[in-house]
């Protein structure tokens, strides 16, 4: 008995055995995985291109006035989010979680981090990091690493500000 082959409409031919004396055939959809595939990227392109532009919106605060205390740098940046009730860009979380990871083995390890960073320059790091990644990161780039990392969504924050339009 020959294998059928999948037809122009992703269709195969096949037999139901369910039941001894059912000898019927059946049809399963399968679906375009190119188009699929295809669809998704745009979608998450769009999704990518939407998500920078507001993120452009958003100003950086100017007055900063208060010292944060803070034992690392994600821990620093989630302080930051409540203080100024403003999200944090993909790039500048997933950057504050790579700098914890290259603490990993160091002699300061568990040292807490304003003791070897003044918060007032950790704050300002992540705020000059912060403008860069919102006025000029790409959404092609935003949306690879996006396609590259199904949790990526783990790093975007869910918190949105109230955004003053100029007319």
């Amino acid at each position: 008995m020959k294998r059928p082959f999948p037809s122009e409409e992703n269709q195969i031919d096949a037999m139901d055995f369910s039941s001894p004396n059912s000898v019927q055939p059946f049809h399963v959809h399968l679906p375009n995985l190119l188009t699929d595939i295809n669809s998704s990227e745009e979608a998450l392109t769009k999704r990518a291109a939407m998500y920078q532009e507001y993120m452009k919106q958003i100003p950086i605060p100017r007055n900063r006035g208060s010292v944060i205390p803070f034992t690392s740098w994600m821990g620093l940046g989630k302080s930051i989010k409540q203080l100024y009730g403003q999200p944090l860009h993909y790039l500048t979380n997933v950057a504050l979680k790579q700098w914890d990871q290259l603490r990993i083995g160091s002699e300061d390890e568990w040292k807490p981090l304003d003791d070897i960073v003044h918060p007032c320059k950790g704050e300002a790091s992540i705020w000059l990091m912060e403008e860069i990644h919102r006025q000029t990161s790409s959404h092609y780039h935003i949306a690879n690493l996006w396609k590259k990392d199904p949790m990526y969504s783990g790093f975007v924050d869910s918190i949105f500000p109230k955004l003053e339009h100029t007319s």
